[in-house]
């Protein structure tokens, strides 16, 4: 399906201007993308995530199979379209891990390798464990984690945890804290002005399609067993 989508979407990304090259929105991960770049922590070789909640609501979208429910496709794509980004590449193979709940047939725990040119990414995300979410960046001189990288809270700052390795109990550790910001008013706003021409979408409709090109590989991993390609 993501392959078939694509001849559709060069008109659309014209149409409001879409731009590959801008930066995401998201408060942690915008922020912590600006301290990669500036190359703090060196050449990242890892990134590792975890994303979960409990849900067990059988009435609820993310737990009917035919609706496309499941951790996968709800919130395992945020590490995955988190690590395309700070890679700037595309994996070139991914393997997963699936365990489905015996009753709704949804992914309630699914963990992920992804082999891109410059490094790996590993991730775990789940509908039915205790609420947490975090992502971690390892370069080759430090390490950068996003306390809460998709859910920014709207009454409390987000903070960042830049560690330069000097301490292995976390002496090294420098903490910066973002200001209060709703991040879902921040990407309509960002939006609206690529519809008025007056900036460019973040994230493309392609950018989607490769995404859920790299998800509907993971789910062929998991019943193969083999490593599957995007």
């Amino acid at each position: 399906m993501p392959r078939q989508l694509a001849e559709y979407v060069d008109y659309a990304s014209r149409a409001v201007g879409q731009n590959r090259e801008s930066p995401q929105i998201a408060g942690g991960n915008s922020s912590g993308e600006r301290v990669i770049r500036g190359g703090r922590i060196g050449e990242v070789r890892a990134i590792q995530g975890f994303f979960s909640y409990f849900n067990r609501d059988t009435s609820n979208i993310r737990n009917v199979d035919a609706w496309g429910g499941g951790g996968l496709m709800d919130i395992g794509c945020y590490p995955i379209n988190t690590s395309r980004f700070i890679f700037g590449e595309e994996p070139r193979r991914v393997l997963a891990l699936i365990d489905r709940d015996p009753e709704m047939r949804i992914d309630r725990l699914a963990s992920a390798i992804l082999d891109f040119p410059s490094g790996q990414s590993s991730f775990t995300c789940a509908t039915q464990l205790v609420p947490y979410q975090r992502m971690q960046f390892f370069g080759t001189t430090g390490r950068i984690e996003i306390e809460i990288p998709f859910n920014a809270p709207p009454d409390q700052p987000c903070r960042i945890f830049l560690d330069d390795g000097s301490d292995l109990s976390g002496a090294g550790i420098q903490t910066e804290s973002l200001p209060v910001c709703d991040q879902y008013t921040i990407q309509g706003d960002t939006f609206s002005k690529a519809v008025r021409g007056e900036g460019d979408v973040p994230v493309p409709v392609a950018d989607a399609i490769l995404n859920m090109a790299v998800i509907d590989a993971l789910f062929r991993s998991a019943e193969s067993g083999r490593w599957e390609i995007p």
